[in-house]
């Protein structure tokens, strides 16, 4: 009996009950992971007839499978999310897993509470608004927010730095109060918070309102100062309610999703709040296995519960088959009933109709640049004289400040985009000092050993390195591959010119390939260094900023400046601790020394080096 017949026959004495089913292959690994009504009858549909391409692959590298009864289309719902989230299956359709939703954070229980951007809400009594469509998005409404109501936006700390300097240029300027002259007072800092936190949650019609019933009092009492302060602060809430389309997407009540299935499959998501259009999320992806239906009921599970906001109404472009367990799910876990509909005529066709225009203008565009990508690789291919396609490319760059913080980073670009996911960041652990040779000799070995021992993070291995560097760094980086056991990989150096923009590409041999024939090749290469070289500047100073902020910011008289010429004169935060006081005060002056003496040796007392020292996230 042939495979697909014996796993026929298998499938046939399943239950006509609902459940997962979960697909191997000969190696064990699971490669889909499905719900069914009826297990017996979805499950044998795969090993009878004919498929669609992406389908038959799937059933062609089933070796066996397995399934779980469930009690409920909604508990085989929630049983399919869950083995999806832990296998990550080849042929489930999946969103990317490194997109997140950017919220804001305020913790009103602070003296001077501040907004800060995180990526998750967690239940530790701070309040959280959003989410937001993305990182920069989130900072300009801070920004909006304190321009329009004269709050600090200068990183100071309060009640800590009250006093300590003198007011900023936002001050100076009229775009900040100056709360760091301690004036106003703790109390009026918290009631514009909440003047804030109002403008966010809807209210800023109520607090334009309350504002304008200030200003009339504080006229009609002849405080005509604190009246046109009153006036001014009303124009710029009024100003910022007009354009506070950002701010109504993270409360939208209707939602429509467009899903449109080609090479590049785009789904999209529209926000509606009152009728009008408030932002729009985009995810795309290859085609995937499922049907239409099945897609869509997929995606939008895995987005709500990525981005963790949900309206009321969901408007879908097909009628899916799980939609009652699904708006269960959704309503369970938004706090409130959450509807699913598929309008077919009015308003509600219109908003869907233009998800679904969206997704399809989305599709051919990807399209699109997704071929000009292609055609971008192959001209780089042929003109490094390569006999494979190029499909991923890895690049490193080092990074330091004299022996300070030397760092390494590992770039890679999938078919001809960044995929930051993928990313590694490494710092030195057996070179202690300034030399870029060794420091790539170094990365470049631990990328490889952690291939060798079978670590998921750094599979597979690249088509080709780009280093950024010449010649010297180029064989530093083909010494590590030799000792790790892959000499076969291409390497090529990433040369800059006088102006430090990308020149050319470099063989070991030293042999240039000028790139300017070819302008997107040209733009690909150029782009890959300077992303290269950006996340390793980024990952050092991020180091940089914890060493010396942990261990010297906190000392009194000691601002940037005296940080930064420490740093220079030491090299280190551990050669400053080190430093006797009569060494410090030839850096710092006699008082500002005893004062660092003191913190440091303190610090060291109560047990709290070691969080000096911390390095952040990187690959071991």
């Amino acid at each position: 009996m042939d495979k697909i017949a014996a796993l026929r026959e298998k499938a046939n004495k399943l239950p006509l009950l609902p459940g997962v089913y979960i697909m191997q292959d000969a190696a064990g690994q699971v490669i889909y992971v499905g719900k069914a009504k009826a297990l017996k009858n979805r499950v044998t549909s795969y090993f009878r007839g004919e498929h669609l391409p992406k389908v038959a692959a799937m059933v062609s590298h089933v070796d066996d499978f397995s399934v779980i009864v469930a009690a409920s289309e909604f508990e085989a719902l929630m049983l399919e999310n869950s083995l999806i989230k832990r296998h990550k299956p080849h042929y489930n359709i999946l969103l990317r897993d490194d997109k997140t939703y950017p919220w804001l954070r305020l913790d009103e229980r602070e003296e001077y509470p501040a907004f800060t951007i995180v990526g998750r809400v967690a239940q530790d009594g701070a309040r959280y608004f959003g989410p937001y469509g993305g990182r920069n998005v989130t900072h300009a409404i801070i920004d909006a927010l304190a321009k329009a109501l004269m709050l600090p936006t200068c990183g100071k700390k309060f009640p800590r730095d009250i006093g300590r300097e003198r007011p900023c240029l936002n001050h100076h300027i009229g775009a900040c109060e100056g709360w760091c002259r301690g004036e106003p007072d703790g109390e009026e800092y918290r009631r514009r918070m909440g003047q804030a936190v109002q403008i966010l949650s809807g209210g800023a019609k109520e607090l334009m309102q309350s504002l304008e019933r200030e200003m009339l009092t504080a006229s009609e009492e002849l405080r005509f100062e604190k009246a046109a302060a009153l006036r001014d602060r009303l124009m710029a809430v009024r100003e910022l309610s007009n354009r506070q389309v950002v701010l109504r997407a993270a409360r939208a009540d209707t939602d429509a999703v467009g899903f449109h299935r080609s090479a590049r499959t785009s789904f999209v998501v529209l926000h509606y709040a009152e009728g009008d259009l408030a932002g729009k999320d985009l995810e795309q992806m290859p085609e995937p296995l499922e049907d239409d239906a099945a897609a869509v009921s997929a995606l939008v599970r895995q987005y709500y519960a990525r981005r963790g906001a949900w309206p009321r109404t969901v408007l879908l472009p097909v009628e899916i088959e799980d939609a009652e367990p699904l708006a269960q799910l959704l309503s369970q876990a938004a706090g409130h009933k959450v509807e699913l509909v598929t309008p077919q005529r009015g308003l509600k066709r219109e908003l869907l109709q233009a998800a679904e225009r969206n997704a399809r203008e989305e599709s051919a565009r990807a399209e699109s640049e997704a071929e000009r990508r292609v055609k971008t690789l192959e001209w780089l291919q042929k003109m490094l004289g390569l006999d494979s396609p190029i499909r991923r490319i890895e690049s490193f760059d080092i990074s330091n400040t004299g022996d300070f913080g030397i760092v390494a980073s590992m770039v890679v670009f999938q078919d001809g985009k960044p995929a930051r996911s993928k990313y590694r960041k490494f710092k030195m652990k057996t070179v202690e000092h300034q030399d870029d040779f060794a420091s790539m000799r170094e990365a470049m070995g631990r990328r490889l050993a952690r291939f060798n021992e079978g670590d998921e993070k750094f599979m597979p291995l690249p088509d080709v390195f780009f280093i950024d560097g010449g010649v010297g760094q180029v064989a530093a980086a083909q010494e590590a591959m030799v000792e790790q056991g892959h000499p076969e990989i291409p390497v090529f150096g990433m040369v800059k010119d006088d102006r430090h923009r990308t020149r050319a590409l470099t063989d070991p041999a030293g042999r240039e390939i000028g790139l300017e024939a070819y302008p997107s090749v040209f733009a690909l290469v150029g782009n890959i260094q300077e992303e290269t070289h950006r996340t390793a500047i980024g990952y050092h100073k991020t180091l940089r900023k914890k060493t010396i902020g942990s261990a010297l910011e906190e000392i009194p008289g000691v601002g940037p400046k005296r940080r930064a010429e420490l740093l220079r004169h030491f090299k280190s935060v551990k050669a400053v601790t080190a430093a006797s006081e009569r060494e410090l005060a030839a850096v710092l002056g006699e008082k500002t020394a005893k004062s660092v003496y003191t913190h440091l040796h303190k610090e060291e007392d109560s047990d709290e080096s070691d969080h000096r020292h911390g390095t952040g996230a990187e690959a071991p």
